[in-house]
């Protein structure tokens, strides 16, 4: 399917993402075509909101309510998957983009996909890989921010002190979905290893759609690189590339030259 063919239903679970990062949200998703709907999701009668609510007419969003009938719980999940099937059967659109890092989300993903639709995602380095690999591709908002703008969590300390004894309570990081650098890189020698033509090299078009296949999430961004893969992967030495004419190939360093 060519971008330009892509028409595209943008959902976003406002409850799970900082409105810090609706211009990155908003300049991903146009580079994959058309956007028809551009929804968020939330109670948007809770103070936690308000954030959300200078941004929404900057950036052309509808703002869908619901209810937080359960204390504790997204209220946005069950309206935004609704919604989504509802789109689906209306026949408007071609590509979903799911803005979320809730894993409740990944049944949708599947059920999306099911339906032929291409389905893309965005969330931060805390979405369980299950929501990512459930993706055609799937973008690390926090990975796409500098620095100043990123809001990663801060460790915080508290202590307590009692007549027994002093006790510290820490909040950490969480765990990261971000598939660690060796593992990649051990992969695509694989896939090389597995696609090589008898003249010892690999159609590097082939490779990448194989690699994106097999880590949906996975940008030089993510490794503090905001370059094209193959330039990533060439500043390694580990891998060759020759360039053809319009055609580029790679191989594995180890691989007997042609």
């Amino acid at each position: 399917m060519n971008i330009e063919n892509k028409y595209i239903a943008l959902l976003i679970d406002a409850e799970n993402i900082s409105p810090n990062y609706i211009e990155k949200i908003i300049d991903e998703a146009n580079k994959y075509g058309t956007l028809t709907y551009k929804r968020i999701y939330g109670d948007w009668t809770t103070p936690q909101l308000n954030p959300w609510k200078t941004r929404i007419n900057e950036f052309g969003l509808t703002t869908v309510q619901q209810y937080a009938y359960t204390k504790g719980k997204n209220s946005s999940d069950f309206t935004l998957i609704i919604d989504a099937m509802d789109i689906l059967y209306k026949n408007k659109v071609n590509s979903f983009c799911i803005v979320t890092s809730d894993s409740d989300f990944t049944k949708l993903v599947t059920r999306l996909r099911e339906d032929n639709m291409f389905v893309f995602g965005m969330g931060e380095s805390k979405t369980p890989i299950a929501l990512v690999n459930s993706c055609e591709t799937f973008a690390y908002l926090d990975k796409m921010v500098s620095p100043e703008e990123s809001e990663e969590p801060v460790v915080e300390v508290v202590e307590k002190t009692t007549v027994k004894a002093e006790k510290k309570k820490t909040k950490t990081k969480p765990i990261s979905s971000i598939t660690p650098k060796r593992r990649i890189k051990l992969e695509l020698k694989n896939i090389i290893e597995e696609n090589t033509e008898d003249d010892g090299w690999a159609y590097w078009s082939l490779i990448a759609q194989l690699l994106q296949k097999k880590f949906p999430g996975f940008h030089p961004r993510n490794y503090g690189s905001n370059i094209k893969p193959l330039v990533f992967f060439e500043k390694m030495n580990d891998f060759e590339v020759k360039r053809d004419g319009t055609i580029t190939y790679i191989k594995n360093k180890s691989s007997k030259s042609s």
